[in-house]
C-alpha cells in the first residue's frame, strides 16, 4: 500500500504552479503526495529547469517529433504509466486532451483555471486573454478554480474555488499576478492534497 500519490506535472511554460506545488510538498501543505514527474510538450519551458533543480524527473514530448496528436497522447500516457502515476495535474499545459485520454485517467486529471468557472472558461480562454476578458466586463470579483479534467475544456467537476477582488486599474498582466498569488497557488495545492487523501483511502 502507498502511503504517498504519485504526481504527475504536465506543463508549457514559466512553472509557476508547479512551484506553487514543489513549495507545498518541502513546507508540509502537501502531505499525501509527491511530484515524481514532470512532462513539457515544449523542450524550453523553464517548469523543467524548476523540477531539476528539485531533483524531478523530467521528459519532452512535442507534437512536431510525435507526428500526430495521437502518438502525442500515446508517449504521454506510457511515461504516465510507466512511472506509476495515480494523479496528473495540468499546470499551464498548452495542449488539450482528447476523450481517450481524460477517459482513461477519469477522476485522475486536475487543472487550475484562472477565473471562476463557469465564468471566462472553456475553448479559446486561457493565459491572459482570461484576465482581458474579465475587465472588459467589467466583473468586480474574479478568482480561480481547480476542476477535474475531461473532454471538455474547463468542463469538470470543480474541485476547489477563491475569490479574488479585481481593483481599479488594474490591467490583465496585474491581475494575472494577483489571481496567481491569492488563489491559483494556495488552491492548487490544497486540492492536490484533498483528491490524494481520497486516493489513499484516508
Amino acid at each position: 500500500m502507498k502511503d504517498k500519490v504519485s504526481v504527475g506535472v504536465l506543463v508549457s511554460g514559466g512553472g509557476t504552479n508547479l512551484q506553487a506545488i514543489i513549495d507545498a510538498v518541502n513546507s508540509g501543505i502537501i502531505k499525501s503526495a509527491k511530484v515524481e514527474l514532470v512532462i513539457s510538450n515544449n523542450p524550453g519551458a523553464y517548469a523543467l529547469t524548476r523540477a531539476e533543480k528539485n531533483s524531478i524527473k523530467t521528459a519532452v514530448i512535442t507534437k512536431k517529433e510525435s507526428g500526430s496528436p495521437e502518438e502525442f497522447e500515446r508517449r504521454i500516457i506510457e511515461l504516465l504509466e510507466n512511472a506509476g502515476i495515480d494523479l496528473i495535474v495540468l499546470a499551464g499545459f498548452m495542449s488539450i486532451l482528447s476523450k481517450n485520454f481524460t477517459d482513461r485517467f477519469k477522476d485522475r486529471i486536475i487543472n487550475v483555471h484562472p477565473a471562476l468557472i463557469p465564468s471566462f472558461c472553456g475553448e479559446g480562454f486561457y493565459g491572459l486573454k482570461v484576465h482581458e476578458a474579465a475587465l472588459k466586463k467589467g466583473v468586480k470579483v474574479t478568482g480561480a478554480t481547480v476542476h477535474f479534467v475531461n473532454e471538455i475544456p474547463d468542463g469538470g467537476k470543480i474541485i476547489m474555488q477563491k475569490a479574488v477582488e479585481v481593483h481599479e486599474g488594474d490591467t490583465p498582466e496585474i491581475l494575472q499576478k494577483r489571481v496567481m498569488e491569492e488563489a491559483e497557488w494556495k488552491i492548487l495545492p490544497l486540492s492536490i492534497e484533498k483528491i490524494s487523501k481520497e486516493i489513499l483511502g484516508e
